[in-house]
């Protein structure tokens, strides 16, 4: 085999067809755009969804649901999970900082504490917020509750 002698196979290749060169070449005239009409028209562009007049798919279905724009979303860390942290690091106090180096949280999130699993060592948790039940687990341990903002 060589080189120069490479080709495509047979029927793979073909070549473009030219619109509008003139009648001879079978799509002289209209270009194969048709008679009239928009389409046939340069510039011509449908909005995305149209469907030649018929009422399109997105006003056809019905309208549902609400987007709470004012809603708080917040990464919530359960005890144990804590539990796993402490002993991992050693800590007696968990703040933001600390869950960001460890990969627990990202910077910009809003933190919460839920109260799944169960705390065995006193500590001090300053974070944006805490559920009932996890605020009353850690304090029972004699640790410290604080909100950051």
């Amino acid at each position: 085999m060589k080189l120069n002698t490479l080709k495509p196979a047979a029927g793979s290749v073909k070549s473009n067809y030219r619109r509008g060169r003139g009648q001879g070449s079978g799509g002289g005239g209209t270009a194969t755009r048709g008679h009239k009409g928009a389409q046939s028209r340069s510039g011509h562009s449908s909005k995305r969804g149209f469907e030649g007049g018929q009422m399109p798919l997105q006003r056809r279905l019905p309208k549902f649901g609400f987007k709470n724009f004012n809603r708080v979303e917040y990464r919530g860390i359960n005890l144990d999970t804590i539990q796993g942290l402490i002993e991992k690091i050693n800590a007696t106090e968990v703040n933001m900082d600390i869950l960001v180096q460890n990969g627990l949280a990202h910077k910009h999130d809003l933190v919460k504490i839920m109260g799944r699993g169960e705390l065995k060592a006193k500590v001090n948790i300053t974070i944006h917020a805490f559920t009932a039940t996890a605020k009353k687990a850690i304090e029972e341990k004699g640790g410290t509750v604080t909100e950051a903002k």
